[in-house]
């Protein structure tokens, strides 16, 4: 048996209480644990802990990261996780369950801002680091221990040290011989922590696991299997190939593979992203061509932020709508030439959402993507039948800086204020 220390970084041959350089505790305790160099990592509640570091007194309170009631949770502490919260729960509901949190509206750019900061710590490790969210990631170590003179864990746990320190937030790790069994690690022993599962343990380990806890599998396929006589993930591995695509056809063999802690995949930095979008819920329904696009603007704004953060633009633009009676529109539309400008992006969704709205149809969210995506080096290049194209640039970029400067309430446009009274 091999041990880590992670306050100290000590490695060794395990032994029992604390640690023998130290004093510490948190010791991690297994035999592959300097061996393994796939590693899962996620922040812990991301953006309620962003919160709770710029308002220490409300580290003691439950907090919900949403907007409305009629909105969904984006994100909660583990006190109002520990009433019943949840993200995406609706927040009346949430609400319900707990009613003395302090809820705070999202500030995206805030959780960007922090996100990249964490991702560039974690470059500093290895090239290999395939994000998979704004504040999770899973990461490559394999090959590493002569650059860091030190194995993975121990890496991995200066990392979360020093996360913890910079950002003020804390991060899970898993560390397993897979991507798959990585992320089940990970969430082993949240929050703060550092969960290993082995390569030659894994398919024990989920044999006796609900079929649920395999990620893809939801709800609804939870019951199907379950139905069919597969409860557990070892009665859903123990299925050969055959049988298995004879049960659930061509992804068949690949679930069973699954559940029995097989994942071949690789990490791969360069994984594309299909879209970029925002949207909001409203707190109450919204028929009118003005009162929907004050909304439309501010999320062109943010889309365009983000398409810009992750290196992006619009090739075409998405507008989604959900009625009153929770039907879901969604019209798109190509447009000439790529953009990262938000008055174009406006101006299209804006065009798609006049021919929907005719004050008969009452909107409870609307909402606007980028698709397809294209590189940003391709987004608003010289025209000479727009002439005016390269001053609208210019002004854009400037907003931008004036905003990472002094926050982004420092200037806007006025469609994007609300109206007078």
């Amino acid at each position: 048996m091999r041990a880590l220390c992670r306050d100290c970084f000590w490695t060794g041959d395990a032994v029992p209480g604390a640690c023998l350089c130290c004093g510490g505790r948190r010791l991690v305790r297994h035999a592959e644990v300097l061996t393994l160099g796939i590693a899962h990592v996620d922040c812990d509640a991301f953006y309620a802990s962003v919160e709770k570091r710029d308002r220490p007194e409300l580290l003691t309170r439950p907090v919900i990261v949403g907007g409305g009631r009629r909105g969904v949770v984006a994100a909660c502490c583990y006190i109002a996780r520990t009433r019943g919260v949840r993200s995406a729960m609706p927040m009346w509901k949430a609400l319900a369950a707990c009613r003395d949190a302090e809820v705070i509206r999202p500030d995206i750019g805030k959780y960007v801002r922090e996100g990249r900061r964490i991702r560039e710590m974690m470059e500093a490790l290895t090239p290999l680091v395939q994000p998979l969210s704004i504040d999770e990631a899973v990461l490559d170590l394999r090959g590493t221990e002569e650059l860091h003179a030190a194995p993975p864990a121990a890496v991995l746990a200066r990392f979360a040290q020093r996360v913890e320190r910079e950002v003020g937030v804390t991060v899970s790790v898993g560390l397993a011989a897979n991507r798959l069994m990585a992320k089940l690690a990970a969430e082993r022993d949240k929050p703060r922590g550092f969960s290993v599962i082995g390569a030659g343990e894994a398919a024990a380990w989920l044999a006796p696991q609900p079929v649920g806890l395999l990620p893809g599998i939801g709800p609804a396929m939870e019951k199907r299997l379950v139905a069919a006589g597969f409860a557990t993930l070892g009665q859903l591995g123990a299925l050969d190939v055959r049988e298995a695509a004879r049960r659930f056809g061509d992804e068949g063999p690949a679930l069973a593979a699954r559940a029995r802690g097989e994942d071949a995949r690789m990490i791969d930095p360069a994984r594309d992203t299909k879209s970029v979008s925002a949207e909001t819920t409203f707190d109450a329904d919204v028929s009118d061509i003005e009162g929907l696009q004050r909304p439309l603007w501010q999320m062109c704004e943010r889309l365009a932020r983000r398409l810009r953060e992750k290196g992006l633009s619009a090739g075409g633009v998405v507008l989604k709508l959900k009625t009153a009676a929770f039907a879901s529109r969604t019209r798109t539309v190509r447009l000439p030439g790529a953009t990262l400008l938000p008055e174009v992006i406006f101006a299209a969704a804006q065009s798609l959402l006049r021919r929907e709205v005719d004050g008969g149809v009452a909107f409870r969210l609307i909402g606007v993507g980028a698709q397809p995506l294209r590189p940003a080096t391709e987004a608003d290049q010289p025209d000479l039948a727009d002439p005016g194209a390269p001053r609208r640039v210019a002004k854009w970029r400037a907003v931008e800086a004036l905003r990472a400067r002094f926050g982004d309430a420092a200037i806007g446009a006025g469609r994007g204020f609300p109206p007078k009274r």
